[in-house]
């Protein structure tokens, strides 16, 4: 009687597509909304833009699809999975595999995402009207099968890592990738600039066509009976991809669930003998030895300060090698940026023990400077003896000491008052490597960490440009207070609102009745105040801050920022302009909100 109550597959199809809808309109609400409608404008303008690309430049059009492309494969990476239906809500159903995996197929489909890559994917008829109607012809059935595989790609991935990323060497395994796709992200022109020459190119352009973003290119360019067989070999692809999505689900949503947490192995040891911050130290040294979701996000820290300063060095510059210690400290304090959040409800187990809020703060301290500081301590040494680079001594030995004190301290600090609800370990579903947090708010966490940690160092290196020994002793003292003064903070604020946290890990935040939040403002503002927050740092940092310092200690290297390739005379007027831009933008993205806070009638009863 089952195969009676199982609807068609049309049917399926159209309650998956309803359910994504539904899950998707229900969720635009406060920062959600502001978030998609920001996304979809950003990425409408992509599209339009990669659009234009084949009016204007058409060699460059497989270029700007592998950049698609890229979102696709490494963006379940980057977000945890991204699954809004997760194969784990429909094991009941008395549907095959594949039935469900289609059905899922059509959902994935039911977003903004896929119809903005399908206008851009319209470049490929755009790039077709140049070989006539048959070009046109096979660019639009291109583009359908395009994005499908697109899609098909990234599914496959989710369900990859849901079902293999079961112990510690996979969970690396895709932290090193992460961290190297955002290398590469940022500085992968590097090596390609290195290369150059015209065999060079001719590889490139094989390359770019031989990803299933490029085969809509390489059948149009190609004859009639090679442009059918490649579409025809598209759709073959596809099939595959569903099947073996099919069967990665199947097995998936029928294998034990372990919680991120590979299972233990052998007589497990015994805590060391003690109290107070040494034994949670020691706790949290198993968290960071076991936890999945950890391990990726400290893999991702290490590949990333390794990778980009070699990208660099492949056009001769070895300027950011002895920085490479201080680098992983940034992005491993990024990391962990939301430490009581990932650890779920289990504060309460603290909140229990008398007295013991000061010594939970102090041991998690202890343990993120056991596990990042040796390796950041070797890797600025490395850096500094092989770069040869005699000037940076004096930078690395002041800064590095800053830099792991206000990284010990911003963590924990930031964790007790900006914490993110997340899922408890044991109940993480089937994609190990998702916390279950909120994504948004987690990476807004993460980006106030990647400039908060640097400005630690500000006191060290204002020391530095005066007496190089001055500044080393300005970074210790720096780095001693911050850890100290920083978890002093946030122990104290942990022993008043740890009832709150705990509340807050267990229901979410409370709703506040006629609080404004950024929500509120017009469409405008919102998008404003997201597009500035998300992009202020460009000009700030990599494009005014950094050859600012690099202006003021004569260091002739141009490597990528835009100042410095600029005659001499524009120079220091370029600096002071993009560090004028990022102060404004940061400026309307911070004031914007305030304004609308302080004119409110809820804050003025």
């Amino acid at each position: 009687m089952a195969h009676l109550l199982t609807p068609g597959p049309a049917v399926l199809a159209r309650h998956m597509l309803r359910m994504r809808l539904a899950l998707m309109r229900n969720s635009l609400r406060g920062d959600n909304a502001t978030n998609l409608y920001t996304g979809a404008a950003v990425g409408l303008i992509l599209a339009f833009g990669t659009v234009a690309v084949a009016v204007l430049w058409p060699a460059y059009v497989p270029l700007a699809l592998a950049v698609w492309f890229s979102g696709w494969v490494f963006g379940p990476i980057f977000v945890g999975g991204g699954e809004a239906l997760r194969p784990e809500y429909f094991t009941m159903l008395p549907v095959m595999p594949r039935r469900i995996a289609a059905a899922l197929l059509a959902g994935a489909f039911a977003g903004p995402a896929p119809v903005v890559n399908l206008i851009a994917l319209l470049s490929l008829p755009v790039y077709g009207w140049r070989f006539g109607p048959a070009g046109v012809l096979i660019g639009l059935v291109a583009a359908v099968t395009t994005l499908v595989i697109m899609v098909m790609i990234s599914r496959v991935i989710v369900a990859l890592i849901g079902l293999f990323v079961r112990s510690r060497a996979t969970a690396a395994t895709v932290g090193v990738v992460t961290g190297t796709a955002i290398a590469l992200c940022s500085n992968g022109w590097a090596p390609v600039a290195a290369l150059g020459g015209a065999e060079t190119t001719a590889w490139i352009e094989i390359f770019l066509r031989a990803l299933p973003s490029g085969w809509g290119v390489a059948a149009i360019e190609a004859p009639w009976p090679l442009a059918l067989a490649i579409l025809v070999a598209g759709a073959g692809v596809i099939v595959l991809l569903l099947a073996a999505w099919a069967a990665l689900l199947s097995r998936r949503v029928v294998s034990a669930a372990r919680g991120g947490v590979p299972p233990r192995r052998g007589t497990p040891r015994p805590f060391p003998r003690g109290k107070g911050a040494r034994v949670t130290a020691a706790k949290e040294l198993r968290a960071w030895w076991r936890d999945l979701v950890r391990i990726q996000l400290l893999a991702t820290a290490f590949s990333y300060a390794i990778v980009t300063p070699l990208l660099l060095v492949t056009i001769g510059a070895w300027v950011m090698v002895p920085f490479t210690g201080l680098i992983l400290i940034v992005m491993a304090a990024a990391s962990s940026s939301n430490l009581y959040g990932a650890d779920g409800t289990a504060l309460w187990l603290t909140l229990m023990t008398p007295g013991a809020e000061r010594a939970d703060v102090r041991g998690r301290q202890l343990a993120w400077f056991l596990v990042v500081g040796p390796a950041a301590i070797v890797l600025s040494l490395v850096g500094l003896l092989v770069s040869d680079q005699s000037w940076a001594w004096a930078w690395v030995l002041g800064l590095l000491p800053a830099l792991l004190g206000g990284g010990a301290g911003l963590v924990v600090l930031l964790a007790v008052t900006s914490l993110v609800p997340g899922t408890d370990p044991h109940k993480r579903g089937g994609n190990p490597l998702s916390t279950g947090a909120d994504e948004t708010a987690e990476t807004s966490l993460a980006w106030l960490v990647l400039i908060a940690v640097p400005s630690v160092g500000l006191p060290a290196a204002g020391a530095i440009l005066l007496d190089p020994w001055a500044g080393v002793v300005t970074g210790v003292l720096t780095g001693a207070l911050s850890a100290w003064g920083f978890g002093r903070i946030a122990y104290r604020r942990l022993e008043s609102h740890g009832i709150d946290l705990l509340n807050l890990m267990k229901h979410g935040p409370a709703p506040q009745a006629d609080k404004p939040t950024t929500a509120d403002l017009p469409l405008r503002h919102r998008i404003g105040v997201t597009f500035c927050y998300a992009l202020a740092w460009l000009p700030l940092i990599p494009q005014g801050l950094v050859p600012m310092v690099m202006k003021i200690l004569g260091m002739a290297d141009p490597v990528w920022f835009l100042a410095l390739h600029l005659p001499p005379v524009w120079q220091w007027p370029t600096i002071i302009l993009m560090i004028a831009l990022g102060v404004l933008m940061y400026g309307y993205a911070i004031l914007i909100p305030m304004r609308l806070s302080s004119s409110s009638p809820a804050t003025s009863r």
